[in-house]
């Protein structure tokens, strides 16, 4: 997690998608976490019609808490 920094653009995988947002295997040891606001660039009522789980996808860091353990992710773009 040490080498992540805002900006960056990563592969991943969903390995979950819940009613706030989607968690995205960036191939680090803790999942990042897709909000339900910038999974796209228009509003989304429902994460499961953007995304399913298994589903490759191309994710931005917004931010990374190395204290509470959070990857903060964005899919607009």
């Amino acid at each position: 997690m040490e080498d992540l920094k805002a900006g960056m653009k990563l592969p991943g995988i969903v390995t979950n998608v819940t009613a706030f947002g989607a968690f995205v295997d960036i191939g680090v040891l803790q999942d990042g976490l897709v909000h339900i606001s910038p999974l796209r660039d228009r509003f989304v009522k429902n994460p499961t019609d953007v995304v399913k789980t298994r589903q490759r996808v191309t994710v931005k860091v917004l931010d990374v808490d190395l204290e509470r353990k959070r990857i903060s992710l964005s899919m607009k773009g």
